[in-house]
């Protein structure tokens, strides 16, 4: 591929500090881990028109509390929605696709599915990239790899004047069967490279997706070179504003897979880029929430745009490789499919609603009360922010209900102005639906709950698993807040808040993985009398030799191998691990009783001695980070922070208990001992609010247990 060039310096001696930047729609929340595992955060509204400016802010304020020189950091941690956002707003480059003769309109055909049953007129997204620029070459390979057509490569001389004479920013080459033999694809790129000007982005599906499934292999292609410049430009500018700052020190970006990779990768396959926000927060409540014994958790991130959820099933992960992005498509789904852009890489699966602090309230045209999907960001806010604001939010709501502080939020940084929350929703909601103001804050709230609790569902329900099995794990600016009503809706009897839950997709940073993963089609069948393909440990090994390269000769290296298997017939496979090693004949029971035990965990059934395929292969390497694994002192209060500003303050928990006189305490206030509510728990990133009837503790790892009475005991 060809990409732009940028290097960061990197400090000469390591100091052991880490720090972590996470841009959301309202804020950019950054944590740092010292050597000692001491977490200093800071937390910053996000900068739209140049997004390095607040995590430049946020990296100054850390290393000014801990009196760090901001050359001193090792590595930092970026997650982004930048590649998303480039998407949903048809703001990505002009993009030219390569194709074999005769598909050129595969990105048309896409699959013969509808995201919405009963709208019979639903009407596609438009391609990426347009029918004019989407140019045929005569060539043809078949699946096995042989040629069966020359390719014609004064043809794709001429295709290339002709992309020169567009001015196309990036382009995408993708052949029929171009996973089993690369190397037409790779002659292409190589004409297109020296005649089209320099810095365009050119990528090949051979290198970004070598699997079967042509308009999954080429739509992933096509989204790769449409966000290519992007992410590139974002990426080498962010590079270029930390190094004139001073920062050293590596910098790393977190995958959709849940892994971090080197910035010079990314900007070759910024695909896997494109889920990286949500990531990191599932990532770090796998492992902290895991270390503290939650091992079985739903994840509720709450931030002040939107709203995502995710499973963690014993201490794993929930991953997936059917992903759309963009057309309103909020969560991957085997059946709702059709309404975005086809993604196939690796990804957590989150499902995501537009419900956040900052979404706006309405009064619909039938007089119905609507929370979001739009949303007041970070400019210019909640009307609460004082910014010129004036639409009426959730957090508005929150601020009138007494839940969060009524004159600043994160230290005083964020200075709160409650009589504009008051006036706002008087204006748009007391007023037209002539309602008392604490009525109207807490129809919001309730309405708000309810929009998420579709995102839990999406995860839980939806998946055939009962969200009571499961304990709810809150984070972001705003998930302490909803948690514990949320959790009652749900029937779920506990919530987990973690140290650093206001920025906790930052301190997630810190915990993950460096992550490199390749792989490729295989297709072999297992009978019941079949011996194991004698090649798959070969291609194995092969693919691993391509992650070692790229990951480096680590000690710590992790390598895992994981195959996509199906029945002969089905249409779409299932992950297994396979164990590393030499495969032999002796590995096949093994490997047919891993598949069906997880055929019979998702479809509840298994088809005995039936014939398996063999689809993919691919090779994962980690490298786990470097410092500390916890969090020291996790229940203090965050560095360079005092405490609440108030000892109590009245707070309205719907007309069962009316307003209530709340004590005000801190993280620090709790202890081991439970505590009843109603309490408010502020803190510097955000607030957590433990309902009457429901006790609060703090664990020995830090966090926040609130235990919910049950239904039956009230």
């Amino acid at each position: 591929m060809k990409t732009s060039s940028c290097i960061i310096g990197v400090t000469d001696m390591a100091s052991g500090y880490r720090i972590a930047a996470d841009i959301g729609g309202t804020f950019t929340d950054i944590a740092c881990l010292s050597p000692d595992g001491t977490l200093t955060t800071a937390k910053t509204p996000t900068t739209p028109g140049d997004y390095a400016a607040a995590i430049l802010t946020g990296i100054a304020d850390v290393a000014g509390r801990l009196d760090l020189p901001v050359d001193r950091f090792d590595e930092i941690l970026h997650a982004s929605t930048i590649a998303t956002n480039a998407i949903l707003e048809g703001k990505g480059a002009r993009t030219a696709l390569v194709t074999t003769e005769g598909f050129r309109d595969v990105l048309e055909m896409r699959r013969i599915r509808v995201p919405r049953l009963y709208e019979p007129l639903y009407r596609k997204p438009a391609p990426l990239v347009p029918r004019r620029l989407r140019l045929e070459v005569p060539e043809r390979l078949g699946p096995r790899g042989e040629v069966i057509r020359e390719l014609d490569t004064e043809a794709v001389r001429a295709v290339a004047d002709a992309l020169a004479a567009h001015e196309v920013e990036a382009v995408a080459i993708c052949f029929l069967h171009s996973y089993a033999n690369p190397q037409h694809e790779m002659a292409v790129e190589q004409i297109l490279r020296e005649t089209l000007p320099e810095g365009t982005f050119i990528c090949a599906s051979h290198d970004v997706l070598p699997e079967i499934r042509e308009y999954e292999r080429t739509s992933t292609t096509v989204v790769n070179a449409y966000i290519g410049p992007v992410v590139s430009r974002y990426l080498c500018a962010l590079q270029i504003r930390l190094r004139d700052a001073g920062v050293g020190g590596r910098l790393l970006m977190m995958q959709s897979s849940g892994g971090l990779l080197d910035i010079d990768r990314v900007i070759e396959r910024p695909a896997t880029v494109v889920e990286s926000g949500p990531a990191a927060g599932v990532v770090g409540a796998a492992r902290l929430g895991g270390k503290a014994g939650h091992g079985d958790v739903i994840t509720f991130d709450m931030g002040g745009t939107t709203a995502k959820a995710s499973l963690i099933e014993g201490g794993r992960l929930v991953s997936t490789d059917e992903y759309e992005v963009g057309g309103g498509i909020s969560m991957s789904s085997a059946l709702a499919k059709g309404g975005g852009y086809a993604l196939r890489l690796p990804v957590i699966d989150v499902s995501e609603v537009g419900a956040g602090g900052g979404s706006i309230v309405r009064i619909d045209a039938g007089g119905a009360l609507k929370v979001g999907p739009d949303s007041a960001g970070a400019v210019p806010g909640p009307a609460c922010y004082d910014a010129g604001g004036t639409d009426a939010t959730v957090t508005d709501a929150n601020v009138v209900l007494g839940y969060l502080n009524p004159t600043a939020l994160a230290g005083g940084s964020v200075p709160i102005n409650a009589r504009l929350s008051r006036e706002a929703i008087e204006r748009s909601v007391c007023e037209p639906l002539d309602r008392d103001l604490l009525d109207a804050a807490w129809g919001i709230h309730r309405l708000a709950n309810s929009a998420m609790m579709r995102a839990v569902k999406a995860v839980s329900t939806y998946r055939g698993r009962d969200p009571r099995d499961f304990a709810l794990f809150a984070f972001g600016g705003n998930g302490g807040i909803h948690a514990a009503a949320l959790a009652r809706e749900l029937g779920m009897a506990k919530v987990i808040v973690p140290p650093g839950a206001g920025v906790f997709s930052a301190v997630g940073l810190l915990f993950t993985d460096h992550e490199v993963s390749r792989s490729n089609t295989f297709g072999r069948t297992l009978g019941p009398d079949r011996a194991l393909p004698v090649d798959m440990a070969a291609t194995f090994k092969r693919l691993e030799d391509t992650v070692r390269a790229e990951l480096g000769t680590s000690p710590q290296l992790r390598l895992t191998w994981r195959a996509g298997l199906r029945y002969r017939g089905q249409g779409f496979e299932l992950s297994i691990d396979i164990e590393r090693g030499e495969l032999d004949d002796a590995s096949l029971p093994a490997i047919r009783a891993a598949f069906e035990a997880e055929h019979r965990r998702s479809y509840g059934h298994d088809l005995g001695d039936h014939a398996i395929e063999i689809v993919t292969l691919r090779a994962i390497g980690t490298i786990p980070p470097n410092g500390p694994q916890t969090i020291r002192d996790a229940g203090k209060p965050v560095v360079g922070t005092s405490g609440p500003s108030a000892e109590a303050r009245a707070a309205y928990f719907g007309p069962d208990h009316g307003l209530l006189e709340t004590p005000v305490v801190t993280r620090a206030h709790l202890s081991e001992a439970p505590r009843a509510g109603p309490l408010i728990v502020e803190e510097y990133e955000g607030t957590t609010i433990v309902p009457p009837d429901c006790t609060a503790l703090r664990d020995a790892h830090g966090n926040i247990v609130i235990a919910l009475a049950s239904r039956a005991s009230q």
